[in-house]
């Protein structure tokens, strides 16, 4: 119990730390910014998600940014099937998860100059990717407007748990400039089942 009421005031001060005496200009720019999105970000894990970002980057001439996604190949044949410019995508692979999914690109992003991304991602993956990806491209002054893809009959709700979990450690990610995880895995092994 007591391991419990250690972690959430860690939280906890880490939240007030946060609110009160970082840098809170980022995320305001993030929530206020009337810029049109800049890109199309997709993150990786369904091949309808990237075709639905291809679409949608042809139609509003952005270049898109595929994270995590197929492999390269079948990636490159799909941008050529549809016919859009090679040099208008960017296919990345250092993600391994939807936190690195951002830390990964947020700073590529924000050096271009990027201000409004649309985030491409399953319905059901979406709510968790918008709490991690508003937390860590919001520290960087990037705003995201989600783009959900269907994914019935094979939708599965993602827990509040997962949620709170990635949000807790992208808000760590911003406030310390690491990621935790790797410290959380040694120091409560038993608390993260691994696939």
């Amino acid at each position: 119990m007591a391991r419990g009421w250690r972690s959430t005031f860690v939280i906890l001060a880490a939240l007030a730390w946060a609110s009160t005496a970082g840098p809170l200009r980022p995320f305001r720019q993030a929530l206020t910014t009337v810029q049109p999105p800049q890109r199309i970000l997709v993150l990786g894990g369904d091949l309808d998600r990237e075709r639905v970002g291809l679409r949608l980057a042809q139609q509003l001439s952005l270049p898109l940014v595929v994270s995590g996604g197929s492999n390269p190949e079948y990636a490159q044949w799909l941008v050529r099937d549809a016919g859009m410019d090679q040099g208008r995508v960017l296919l990345d692979y250092r993600a391994k998860d939807t936190f690195s999914n951002f830390t990964s690109l947020v700073d590529d992003l924000k050096r271009d100059g990027v201000r409004h991304v649309y985030l491409v991602t399953s319905e059901d993956h979406l709510p968790r990717a918008m709490t991690v990806g508003r937390l860590v491209a919001g520290s960087r002054g990037i705003r995201l407007t989600g783009v959900p893809v269907a994914c019935q009959p094979s939708c599965r709700e993602e827990t509040w748990g997962k949620r709170l979990g990635d949000g807790i450690r992208a808000l760590t990610w911003v406030i310390t400039g690491r990621d935790l995880k790797p410290w959380a895995l040694r120091n409560w092994p038993q608390g993260f089942p691994t696939p």
